[in-house]
């Protein structure tokens, strides 16, 4: 008999479940419903789960990944925007988080009472070197302690304060996880205890407070936040190819852009950028998605001086008013989607402004040895030609001011294997993610 293990995704819009098959890697079955979260989301997910297992297989485990009710809200504190609010930015970011608010340098009462109306699940609290300046961390600190916020805590500041700072904050009343700096010394980036206790505290508090489903199963089930799920997939697809490679994934709220380089020696030592270079990284662009936030995709392409067609604006305008639209033909989409992973692969590669408009760009990337390109997305993996508009708009793309991949094999993640196989590694199934990613991308 077949053992397998059902990954689904539990978007906001789609519930995508896979069932591989424990042993081999396969995949057995797949399956597509609309995320039932107007009532609960365990209907979607069993209608899916269903219908993905094939007739007489054992399913001997559940992995969910969840971004339904808007994923995890995540709100950063740091010293200042150009260093450890950065580096925290993107630890956030790591952990598959939507950062809603970013806050840095001095700060007054006025600031959190602004962060609260942000609405985040988890703050990331940041600040100072290991042995550095501890005046700005504690003095966020009693500011949070006093502001009446209860939103849980990830610290992941200057070690020789993070006692006194955990116990404040405890003492208010505030769930605080501590963990090492995400920022020790200046250059230096480590973002991966502050990605695993996000992920811990988003399974913890933030789904179980979404409300999501009546039933303790869901709250069992679900082991990431999808963009989380995805990352994890990500690094185990470039550890398997040993290529550098760039993964865009063009969805209905936004175009998210996941890439893994090979560090760079001569942006160590003295190049080094203040706040550690992300070698592994995610960007989220919330103006590009093409449905919900169409409208942006033509704003963005006018901004980066981009031709579009005579009909775009008007068919954003329409999948916008209308998220649930669904094209009779893909190339409907194409010319809407090639936008907003060609805007979106040039913000990702040109860096971060963090801390307002005005600050300089920052963490820019040389995308220029990727090997592999992975195209996903609901609307590319309908269409047969993504791969050769996704091939023309990222990798031809010699304007926009960063160096495109320049021969990079192109392929779209038609069966949705990124996310499964994430999920599948950090849940002892390992060499099962390895064999279900290289039946594909070899």
């Amino acid at each position: 008999m077949t053992n397998a293990v059902v990954c689904v995704d539990v978007g906001s819009t789609y519930t995508k479940a896979a069932a591989v098959d424990a042993d081999t890697g396969d995949l057995l079955g797949t399956a597509s419903r609309p995320t039932t979260i107007g009532t609960d989301v365990m209907d979607g997910l069993r209608s899916a789960a269903g219908e993905a297992v094939p007739k007489g297989a054992n399913v001997v485990d559940t992995l969910v990944c969840s971004s339904a009710g808007g994923g995890l809200r995540l709100a950063v504190i740091g010293n200042e925007p150009l260093v450890t609010a950065r580096a925290a930015y993107r630890a956030g970011l790591s952990a598959g988080a939507r950062v809603v608010d970013v806050r840095a340098g001095t700060l007054a009462a006025e600031d959190f009472v602004e962060l609260a109306a942000s609405r985040p699940d988890v703050i990331l609290l940041a600040g100072g070197t290991d042995g550095g300046d501890e005046t700005a961390l504690r003095a966020h600190t009693a500011l949070l302690a006093e502001s009446g916020l209860r939103t849980p805590v990830v610290l992941a500041g200057n070690a020789n304060a993070a006692e006194d700072v955990t116990t404040i904050l405890t003492r208010a009343g505030i769930d605080t996880t501590r963990v090492a700096n995400v920022l020790p010394r200046i250059g230096v980036l480590n973002p991966v205890p502050a990605r695993t206790a996000l992920r811990e505290v988003f399974l913890r508090h933030v789904i179980a407070g979404k409300h999501l489903s009546a039933s303790a199963d869901f709250t069992r089930m679900v082991k990431a936040a999808t963009p989380d799920a995805v990352l994890t997939g990500v690094e185990l697809l470039a550890e398997r190819t040993r290529t550098d490679l760039l993964v865009i994934d063009v969805g209905g709220a936004t175009t998210d852009v996941y890439s893994v380089l090979t560090p760079d020696a001569e942006m160590e030592g003295p190049r080094a950028e203040v706040a550690g270079t992300a070698w592994r990284s995610r960007t989220v662009e919330g103006d590009l998605g093409v449905r919900h936030t169409a409208v942006g995709i033509v704003e963005a392409a006018d901004e980066e001086d981009l031709p579009t067609g005579w009909g775009l604006p008007e068919a954003a305008r329409l999948r916008a008013a209308n998220p649930a639209f669904r094209a009779s033909d893909p190339a409907d989409d194409a010319e809407l989607s090639a936008l907003a992973a060609r805007i979106a692969v040039r913000r990702h590669a040109r860096g971060e402004r963090i801390g307002g408009p005005t600050e300089p760009l920052r963490g820019g990337k040389d995308l220029a040895a990727v090997g592999l390109v992975v195209g996903s997305g609901g609307i590319l993996r309908r269409d047969p030609e993504a791969a050769v508009w996704l091939r023309e708009a990222v990798g031809a793309d010699t304007s926009g001011g960063v160096r495109p991949p320049k021969d990079a094999r192109v392929v779209i993640d038609t069966d949705y294997r990124l996310a499964p196989a994430g999920l599948l590694a950090a849940n002892g199934y390992r060499h099962a993610a390895e064999r279900l990613l290289s039946r594909v991308f070899g």
